[in-house]
C-alpha cells in the first residue's frame, strides 16, 4: 500500500518563494511506487489551500485556489480536512484524506522555528526533519549561540538587540561600538535566506541595518564581520547523523545576501573545494557536534567561515529546514557523495517514520 505524503510549502515568511521553489524539488523526486503527494500551499496570509499539482507551484497560480486544506490537529483523525472556501461561493462539503506523513517544506518564521512541528505533534503525524526544541533554538540564532558557546568551538563575537530598544537607536549603536568593531553584520535572530541582513561600516549604516532587521523579527543580532570563505556541510540522520564533504560559496556580492543567493547568476557553489589540511575533517566533525547539540534530527546545513589569514574555522549559523531548490547546496552535496535528490527525500521520510 502506498503512503501519502503531505507537502506543506509556501508559509508567512519572508522566505516563502523559496519555500515554493523548494516543495516543488522535493515533491518531484518523491517516489511515486511508494508514495502518494498531497500538496498543501500557505499563502503569505497564512490562508491553507489544497494544491493539485505541482506545475501550479511554478507558475503561482495556486494562491487563486477555492480549496483549503486544514491539517486536523486531532490526533485521533491523522488526516486532512479538504472543503471550499466560504468565500468561494461553492457549497463547503468536506471531505477527509488520510496522511501518513507530513514533510514541512517550509522555511523561516512559521516553518522552521518549532511552531508547525509542534502542530504536527498534536496530530500524532510522522514528519521530516527537526523537531520542536531543535526547530527553535536553530532559528533563533541568539540561543543557537549560546548553545555552541558551551562546545568550544569558535563563533563570531556578537550582540542581541530587542526591537523596542531602537526607540533610542543612537544609544544602541554607542553599545555596539563600543563592543564590536566596524565592519559589522546585523541580522534578525529569526530569519533566513539572509533576509533582512546587512552590513554597516559606520554609524549610519548600522541604524540603517538595525531598522531594516527590525522589519522581519523583534530580535536582532550584531556580529563581528568575520573575513574568510563561507563554507557549508550537510548532515544527515537520527540517532547517528552522518556529515557530507563541505561545500563553498563564492558570493557574486559583497556577502551571500538574499538578492546574491537567488538572483544573481555569478554566485556559485563549488562542491568540494580545496582546503587546507584538516580543514574539511574539522568541519563535518564541527557539523555534527553542534547538529547533536541543538537536538538536531532528519536534516540540517551547518555554515561556516574559514577565516582569512589564522585558517581558523569559524561557526556561522544552522538551518534546519535547508532549501531544496535546483541551486541549493543541501541536496548538491549529497549527490556528489552519490545520494540523488529521490533517494534522499526517500530516507528523510523513512527516518520521519522510524522516529
Amino acid at each position: 500500500m502506498k503512503k501519502t505524503v503531505a507537502v506543506l510549502f509556501g508559509g508567512q515568511s519572508s522566505e516563502h518563494e523559496v519555500s515554493c521553489m523548494s516543495a516543488r524539488t522535493i515533491a518531484e523526486a518523491i517516489d511515486p511506487e511508494k508514495y502518494i503527494v498531497l500538496l498543501i500551499g500557505i499563502t503569505k496570509e497564512g490562508r491553507w489551500l489544497y494544491v493539485e499539482r505541482t506545475d501550479l507551484i511554478a507558475d503561482g497560480s495556486w494562491r487563486n485556489g477555492t480549496k483549503s486544506a486544514v491539517l486536523a490537529p486531532d490526533a485521533g483523525m491523522k488526516s486532512v480536512l479538504v472543503f471550499e472556501r466560504p468565500d468561494s461561493g461553492k457549497s463547503a462539503e468536506v471531505s477527509m484524506i488520510p496522511v501518513d506523513v507530513v514533510f514541512p517544506a517550509l522555511h523561516g518564521l512559521y516553518g522552521e522555528d518549532g511552531t508547525v512541528q509542534g502542530l504536527f505533534e498534536l496530530a500524532g503525524l510522522p514528519y521530516a526533519g527537526c523537531g520542536v526544541l531543535a526547530s527553535a533554538v536553530s532559528m533563533d540564532k541568539l540561543y543557537t549561540k549560546q548553545i555552541v558557546a558551551q562546545l568550544g568551538i569558535r563563533q563570531a563575537k556578537y550582540l542581541g538587540i530587542f526591537r523596542e530598544e531602537l526607540k533610542d537607536a543612537e544609544a544602541v549603536a554607542r553599545r555596539v561600538e563600543e563592543t564590536l568593531p566596524y565592519p559589522v553584520f546585523i541580522k534578525p535572530a529569526n530569519a533566513g535566506s539572509s533576509c533582512g541582513v546587512s552590513r554597516a561600516d559606520s554609524r549610519g549604516e548600522l541604524i540603517k541595518g538595525l531598522l531594516l532587521a527590525a522589519e522581519h523579527d523583534r530580535k536582532l543580532l550584531v556580529e563581528e564581520a568575520i573575513r574568510g570563505r563561507e563554507l557549508e556541510c550537510a548532515v544527515l540522520g537520527g540517532t547517528q547523523p552522518r556529515p557530507s564533504g563541505v561545500g563553498e560559496i563564492l558570493a557574486a556580492a559583497e556577502f551571500y545576501d538574499y538578492d546574491a543567493k537567488y538572483n544573481n547568476e555569478e554566485s556559485k557553489t563549488v562542491i568540494s573545494p580545496e582546503l587546507p589540511e584538516g580543514k574539511t575533517e574539522e568541519i563535518r566533525e564541527d557539523a555534527v557536534c553542534i547538529f547533536r547539540a541543538v537536538d538536531g534530527f532528519g536534516l540540517a546545513r551547518v555554515d561556516f567561515f574559514l577565516e582569512e589569514g589564522t585558517n581558523e574555522v569559524v561557526f556561522n549559523e544552522i538551518n534546519t529546514l535547508p532549501g531544496f531548490t535546483s541551486i541549493s547546496m543541501y541536496p548538491m552535496l549529497w549527490e556528489a557523495q552519490g545520494i540523488s535528490k529521490r533517494e534522499l527525500v526517500g530516507r528523510l521520510l523513512e527516518l520521519a517514520l522510524e522516529r
